[in-house]
C-alpha cells in the first residue's frame, strides 16, 4: 500500500443527504479467528461450541465489535470513503450475529453539518432472516481535501 495513490472518498461538499450505500458481508472462519488472535480474545461464547449450546444462544456467537468493523469499512471504503474518519457512534445489536451469517447492511446520510466538517450516517444491517443485528447513527468527519502538492509538500526541498 506504500507508494500507492489511493483517491480518497467524498468530501463533504460533494455530500448529500438521503445519499445511501448497500453492501453485505459474510462471515467466515479464517476472519473470526483472525479479529480474535488480533484482540487476544478468547471469550468461549465466541468460540466454544459446547459452552454456547448451553447459553440462550445455542450456539457462537460473533463479537458484536467485529460486526462493528463492518460497518466501520463501509463507511472507510464507501460512504463517504477513503480518508474518512468516525468520531461518534450510537449502535444497538438487537439480535446476535451467528458464524458463517451473511449480513447485509445499509447506510443513509441523513444530515450534513458542513460548519463542523460532519455528517451523521443511519445505519442497519439484517441478518438472514431479515432481523435487525445493528442499527443506529454515526457522525462522521468525511475526508479532508489535501493540500497543493506544489505549495507545502516541497518546501523542504532545495
Amino acid at each position: 500500500m506504500l507508494g500507492r495513490k489511493r483517491k480518497l472518498g467524498k468530501k463533504i461538499n460533494d455530500i448529500k443527504t438521503g445519499e445511501k450505500f448497500t453492501t453485505s458481508f459474510t462471515v467466515e472462519d479464517r476472519d473470526l479467528l483472525m479479529y480474535l488472535g488480533l484482540t487476544d480474545d478468547a471469550n468461549p461464547l465466541y468460540i466454544q461450541h459446547d459452552y454456547a449450546s448451553q447459553t440462550p444462544f445455542k450456539r457462537p456467537v460473533v463479537p458484536t465489535v467485529m460486526v462493528f468493523g463492518m460497518v466501520s469499512s463501509i463507511v472507510s471504503m464507501h460512504l463517504p470513503g477513503p480518508g474518512s474518519h468516525i468520531i461518534q457512534q450510537n449502535l444497538e445489536y438487537p439480535k446476535p450475529v451467528y458464524h458463517y451469517a451473511d449480513v447485509r447492511f445499509h447506510a443513509e446520510v441523513t444530515a450534513i453539518h458542513k460548519e463542523d466538517h460532519q455528517v451523521e450516517l443511519q445505519v442497519v444491517g439484517y441478518d438472514e432472516e431479515g432481523d435487525e443485528v445493528v442499527k443506529g447513527t454515526l457522525i462522521v468527519q468525511p475526508p479532508y481535501e489535501p493540500d497543493s502538492m506544489n505549495s507545502i509538500s516541497l518546501e523542504n526541498f532545495y
